[in-house]
Order: C-alpha cells, then sequence, then structure tokens
C-alpha cells in the first residue's frame, strides 16, 4: 500500500510542531526562574530532548507500541532499535487502498510527546536540582513510568499491534492527546519530586520572582503554537478530527487565558502578564484530553473552567507548604485533571468521540471511566517518581548544596552565566575578557 501523502505530510508536520514546543517550554520556564539559575533551567528541557529521543529509539516506543506482554500493561521488545519498521505497512490503511501513514511518521510524533513529558516535570524542582542526577531520573522515569503509560493509554488495538493497553480498549476513557499520559503524568511526578527535594532557600519568606516575562510570554507563545500539532496532529490525519481538535485548541486556550486574568484581577486587584501566559498553558492542557469530544462552546467551558482552577490551584503550595516552583502541579496536575473529568461532563455525540457526556443525557457511564483513567495515572506517577527521586537523593544525591543554590545553578553546575551585564568604569565600558573598551570597538 501506498501512505497517503497528505495525511503523512500532517502528521510529520505536526510532529515538528510539538518537537518546538520543548525549545518553548525552555523559554517559559527559563523566564519563571530567577537570573541565575536561567541556563539551568532550560538545559534540562534540552536534556530531557537529547535522552529521550536516544530511549525512545533504543527501546521506548517498542515498550509503548509493541504488542501487550499482558494485562494491557506494557508492550514487547519486537521494535527494539526500530526494527522492522524502516518498509513496514502503512499505519491505519485499508487492505489494497492508498491509506495510512508511515509507522515511522507515527514514531516520530509520538517521540516529541514523550521528551516534553519528560521536560515538563522540571519546572517542580528549579533551581535546587543537580544536573546529573535530573538526567538519571528521566532517564528512569521514562522507562518506568512514561513508555508504561503511553501503552496504557495511546496504544490502541489493531493499530501498532494487535493488542494494545488497557485504558485505551478496556476502559474505554477518552484521552485524544495526552491529558492523562502527558499532563497527569508530569504533573503527579513533579509533586513528588517536589516533596523529596524539599523547598528552596527562600520560599515563602521572600519573593522569588520570574526574571523576565518577556521569555515567558515568548515561550506560552510558541507553546500555543506548536499545541496545535500537539492536539490537530492526534488525529493522525488531515481531516474532519484535525479540524474539530484544532478548533477546540484555539478557542479553549483563548478562554482560559481570559479567564484566569479575570481571576487575577478578582483576586488581587490587577492581570498579569504571567497570569496571561500560565492562563495559556492551563487551557492547552485541559483541552488536550477534550478536543475531540466537545464542541466548541464545550471547548470554552472547559478553558474557563481551567483557567479558574489553575488560578486558584497555583497558591495552593504555599497554604499547604510543597515547592513546586513553577507551577507543574497547579497548571499541568490540576488541569489535566479537570480536562479529563470535563470529557465525561460536557462530551457530545456529535463530536468525533462519539460520546455524551453527564449533561448531554449519557449519564455517569463516561464520567467514571475519566475518573479511573485520571486516578491510575496519577497514583502510578506519583509513586514511583517519588521512589525513583528518593532512590537517587539517597545515592548520589539530588539537590545542590546550600552555597550553590544561593550562588547560582548556572555557575556551579554549567560554569556559565546567561547575563555577562559588565560594568561601567571611568574609561569605558567593560564586559570581560574578549570584549574591550567602548573606544576599543568604535576603533577597531
Amino acid at each position: 500500500m501506498t501512505p497517503s501523502s497528505g495525511d503523512t505530510a500532517w502528521v510529520l508536520t505536526s510532529a515538528a510542531l510539538v518537537l518546538l514546543m520543548t525549545p518553548g517550554l525552555a523559554l517559559f520556564y527559563g523566564g519563571m526562574v530567577r537570573a541565575k539559575s536561567v541556563l539551568n533551567m532550560m538545559m534540562m528541557s534540552f536534556g530531557a530532548l537529547g535522552l529521550i529521543t536516544v530511549l525512545w529509539t533504543l527501546y521506548g516506543y517498542s515498550l509503548a507500541f509493541g504488542d501487550d506482554v499482558g494485562g494491557g500493561l506494557l508492550g514487547n521488545l519486537d521494535f527494539v532499535g526500530l526494527k522492522g519498521l524502516l518498509s513496514a505497512a502503512p499505519l491505519g490503511g485499508v487492505e489494497g487502498e492508498a491509506a495510512g501513514i508511515p509507522p515511522l511518521a507515527f514514531v516520530g510524533f509520538q517521540a516529541v510527546f514523550a521528551i516534553i513529558t519528560v521536560a515538563l516535570i522540571s519546572g517542580a524542582i528549579a533551581d535546587r536540582a543537580k544536573f546529573g542526577s535530573w538526567m538519571v531520573f528521566a532517564g528512569v522515569w521514562a522507562t518506568v513510568v512514561y513508555f508504561p503509560v503511553a501503552h496504557w493509554v495511546f496504544s490502541f488495538d489493531g493499530y501498532t499491534a494487535e493488542v494494545g493497553g488497557w485504558i485505551a480498549n478496556d476502559l474505554k476513557a477518552i484521552d485524544f492527546a495526552g491529558g492523562t499520559a502527558v499532563h497527569i503524568n508530569a504533573g503527579a511526578a513533579g509533586l513528588a519530586l517536589a516533596l523529596v527535594l524539599g523547598k528552596r532557600i527562600g520560599f515563602g519568606k521572600e519573593a522569588l520572582r520570574p526574571h523576565n516575562l518577556t521569555l515567558v510570554m515568548i515561550g506560552a507563545g510558541l507553546l500555543w503554537f506548536g499545541w496545535f500539532g500537539f492536539n490537530a496532529g492526534s488525529a493522525l490525519g488531515a481531516g474532519d478530527v484535525a479540524a474539530v481538535a484544532w478548533i477546540n485548541t484555539l478557542v479553549a486556550t483563548a478562554a482560559a487565558s481570559l479567564a484566569w486574568c479575570a481571576t487575577e484581577k478578582l483576586r488581587d486587584g490587577h492581570a498579569t502578564s504571567l497570569g496571561a501566559a500560565s492562563g495559556i498553558v492551563a487551557g492547552l492542557v485541559a483541552i488536550t484530553p477534550a478536543c475531540s469530544a466537545v464542541n466548541p462552546l464545550g471547548a470554552i467551558i472547559v478553558g474557563a473552567v481551567a483557567g479558574v482552577l489553575c488560578a486558584l490551584a497555583v497558591s495552593l503550595k504555599f497554604r499547604w507548604g510543597y515547592d513546586d516552583s513553577l507551577d507543574v502541579v497547579g497548571v499541568h496536575l490540576v488541569g489535566g485533571v479537570a480536562g479529563t473529568l470535563l470529557v465525561g461532563i460536557i462530551g457530545t455525540s456529535a463530536a468525533p468521540a462519539g460520546v455524551d457526556g453527564l449533561l448531554y443525557g449519557g449519564g455517569v457511564d463516561q464520567l467514571w471511566r475519566q475518573a479511573v483513567a485520571a486516578g491510575a495515572v496519577l497514583a502510578f506517577s506519583f509513586v514511583l517518581a517519588y521512589v525513583i527521586g528518593t532512590v537517587i537523593d539517597k545515592t548520589i544525591g539530588f539537590r545542590l548544596d546550600a552555597e550553590s543554590e544561593v550562588t547560582g545553578v548556572d555557575l556551579r553546575t554549567h560554569a556559565e552565566s546567561a547575563y555577562e551585564l559588565g560594568s561601567f568604569t571611568g574609561s569605558g565600558f567593560h564586559t570581560g575578557a574578549g570584549v574591550g573598551t567602548t573606544k576599543e570597538k568604535v576603533d577597531a
């Protein structure tokens, strides 16, 4: 069979859009931390990009999308090193017709999901984690948590394998693009690591403000842009389903940003740029599982609910005493749970998923399925992340020493500084070795 060129082009383009989300996340997170740790924060995202790409190729794809080895829990190792996929038959095609996409297009699309899921966790432990320990955690967590959960949620019977995962095929919960596998998964792991590492020095006593809100806004914009590939690309074809997901992603995100800003205005007396950017991400998170299950008016509701809930949830860390540095729990865990449950409340059979939620006469049937999926992924990820993080902390150490944390992660860990601002002296502007005075630069 010959793959569909249009569908293949859309999936490959979507994969590129999702790949861009990881540098976008690096900018978003990098702007939210203090200037002395921005490079480390961005390196945690780029480190995940390199490491998870290699692991996905070696065995991650096979564990996620190989034929189930029992109970819908894990795939086999038939595709180790992507063996047998270079010239395999198209996925999703109909025998004797030109249809479907090349298997490697699907491999690439799912690879970038794995990358950004791991990178998301890093925001919960900003300013205080050893880079080497983070990389160890990223590799182990991806292997024992993300790859199996991707099998549970994304591996449908008869697509990449004969038998897939239990959430997709037995429970039949709806998670179109990763509300459980990506956001609840990462949010729960972030909460676990925040508890393992403890609070930053000065948490709750001094303002730990973002150092560059311009970077935050740019990062949020790139995330929104890339998320159209994340959600609409999950249709795995250029058709009606992709169009519905695209529109729902647009309107839910817009509603969430407005709702977050309105919540800030009512609560604090002003709407902030950080709130607008955070609202964008909250809306994107919440609509991810629901974008194939609701109509556009429902998408506005999803976004508005997420904007309000997440804006309120980010303050819980001060009340409950856990230091989720960049609000991974408040945005991704809370937003992911909200979007997943709302499928069972405002889902409509008029949407591509074809399921009516509670308010459309479907009763609680789909709602309980969504709740079980969310709860299972949350518990699995939290427990294993806590165990992995604790073992790393007790062996090679996970948290930086106090002196390094105060001095700055960038200098102590990477021997670099994000900003060489220099100083003004009587003889002209001097920035250090290799850069002379203003007069010297003019003469040159």
